[in-house]
């Protein structure tokens, strides 16, 4: 695992249940603002289920893919978590 990645998972973690980050703000957040699409090929490889990787959403505020069992399935766990999306 490289340093990025253990960066951007404990990112992902300090995220709040019921709260969502783009993955912009996530790469931002480790000081990597131009990194937003490496982050996002983090979240698709990521299979650790303590990082919570449905609560990265797009830029746009679209929920983007999730790789446990798509768009509708991050969307079930983020209003079960109290996220109106």
């Amino acid at each position: 695992m490289t340093q990025f990645t253990t960066d951007v998972e404990e990112a992902v973690r300090s995220i709040p249940a019921g709260e969502v980050r783009s993955y912009q703000a996530v790469a931002r957040a480790i000081g990597r603002p131009g990194a937003a699409r490496a982050v996002a090929n983090v979240m698709a490889r990521n299979i650790d289920p303590t990082v919570p990787c449905h609560r990265v959403i797009r830029a746009d505020g679209k929920l983007g893919g999730y790789n446990r069992g798509g768009e509708e399935a991050k969307r079930a766990i983020l209003l079960s978590e109290g996220y109106q999306c």
